[in-house]
């Protein structure tokens, strides 16, 4: 059964689940494996005295090969909390529910499910040692109690081998110290706001940046659209020639003011702008990205040919004041638990409409993520924090904020956010097979490319107007 099969038919409450009874092998005892999610160890960040995020995993033991659990255990504080196993080759053909215990409250929340629709890159780096299996993480709020059930599909299959709970403590927000070019990133002007849970109706501010460092080196690699493999040397700079400063020639013969005139002043060309203007994105230091984490250099496309569209799957009770928060945790799970060498998407956006630096490498740049199984070498992945397969609805801000950068980073390459392109599947998805040539919308879903739910029904059924408002954008070539 696919991915999309299975998911969506637990979505439409079709499997019946017998859920754990007595007698079944549940985890004993309250040990906690505390691992500080950075390259050295510590819990400080150097020179800023902030706490880096830290991950902590449980093993969920057990004796039955269909069903584990964990009863409700005190932990170490955490914000973010998936489940992962030891092969990234064996999917989770099975359900996952988790609920939790609010630090501040004490309370415990509603069983909620863990969604398994993430497969490991189908680059190098997937194949990398220590790269696990893992459901997509979810956002919960700070809490200090946790409690899980895991059963697999009757009949089809076990829990995999070394199945086990990961939880994010996601650390404190640390205003980033400025890095010039070290990030690759625009350093945007726009701060994550927004007041409790409450959703914006406005888009945000619409300050224009124009990205900082050098222009990249040409690339010396072929395309690699016949087989799906990334470049690792940067891709070619799309920018126009710089037009020359200062007045402006002409033909017109010197002639002397009358007295009392003014002298006359020749008009001045403007200067081009070396790339597009892009719209304000903050930066990986103003997010507070643990740069530790991340161990190799980035990768690059010859040409970003498409963006995908993805959720992140969370809750959308978040306030955004602590999206950067939720985008630590995210970057620590997907390198601590996941074994990814950095955060798969390459731009996150939230409710407020905010824009965030992804995956390292330069956001004017095309970075290879790990977003969009298959299509990963030919695309650039966005992120919208929250669920909007469960009943939430992206808000307008959200909208617009996609459809601008979708429409700046695609006219950074020449390509139209309104039209569609033929790629050429890398692995087997689902939706398409190794080596089918699949035609996608420029700006697709992540369900379009992959078999899952994300982005959600409701952001999803929003892609053809985020197309339009992409086409119309300022920021779209030749607007």
């Amino acid at each position: 059964m696919s991915p999309r099969g299975a998911r969506a038919r637990r979505a439409n409450g079709k499997k019946h689940v017998t859920w754990l009874a007595a007698g079944v092998v549940v985890l004993g005892g309250t040990a906690v494996t505390a691992v500080a999610a950075s390259a050295g160890g510590e819990d400080a960040r150097p020179g800023d005295g902030a706490p880096r995020a830290k991950a902590h995993a449980l093993p969920l033991d057990g004796k039955d090969p269909k069903r584990r659990a964990l009863p409700r255990t005190g932990t170490q504080a955490f914000s973010l909390v998936g489940v992962s196993w030891e092969d990234s080759g064996d999917s989770f053909g099975g359900t996952a529910q988790i609920r939790t215990r609010g630090a501040a409250t004490g309370e415990w929340s509603a069983w909620r499910d863990l969604d398994f629709e993430v497969r490991a890159p189908e680059s190098a780096e997937g194949g990398e040692p220590g790269v696990r299996g893992a459901s997509e993480p979810l956002w919960v709020g700070p809490s200090d109690g946790v409690e899980a059930r895991v059963v697999a599909d009757d009949g089809e299959t076990s829990v995999p081998d070394a199945l086990r709970l990961d939880m994010i403590d996601p650390g404190e927000t640390v205003r980033g110290k400025g890095d010039g070019d070290g990030n690759g990133g625009v350093k945007g002007s726009g701060k994550a706001g927004g007041k409790g849970g409450t959703e914006p109706t406005a888009s945000p501010d619409t300050t224009r940046t124009t990205p900082a460092g050098p222009a990249p080196e040409p690339s010396t690699t072929p395309p690699e659209a016949a087989t799906g493999e990334a470049s690792t040397d940067p891709a070619p700079s799309t920018a126009p020639p710089q037009e020359p400063t200062g007045p402006a020639p002409t033909t017109e013969p010197s002639r002397t003011p009358e007295p009392g005139t003014a002298t006359p002043t020749a008009p001045t060309t403007p200067t081009a702008p070396t790339t597009p203007t892009a719209p304000t994105i903050v930066s990986r230091a103003d997010w507070g990205a643990d740069e530790s984490l991340v161990q190799d250099p980035p990768s690059y496309l010859n040409k970003v040919d498409a963006v995908f569209v993805h959720h992140t799957a969370g809750t959308n009770d978040y306030a955004c004041a602590d999206s950067p928060a939720v985008i630590r945790a995210i970057l620590a799970y997907h390198v601590r638990t996941n074994g990814w060498n950095d955060v798969g998407y390459n731009f996150f956006v939230d409710k407020c409409g905010t824009v965030f630096e992804g995956r390292a490498g330069g956001v004017d740049r095309p970075v290879l993520g790990a977003h969009t199984y298959g299509f990963n070498s030919y695309s650039s992945g966005v992120s919208l924090l929250g669920d909007y397969e469960n009943g939430g609805v992206p808000t307008a801000a959200a909208q617009r904020a996609i459809a601008d950068l979708a429409a700046w980073k695609l006219g950074l390459h020449g390509v139209d956010p309104e039209a569609k392109v033929t790629l050429t599947a890398a692995a087997d998805t689902g939706v398409w097979t190794k080596g089918q040539a699949a035609t996608l919308h420029t700006v697709s879903g992540h369900r379009d490319g992959y078999a899952t739910l994300c982005p959600g029904a409701t952001l999803y059924s929003a892609l053809p107007g985020i197309r339009a408002a992409a086409g119309g954008s300022p920021y779209a070539t030749g607007n």
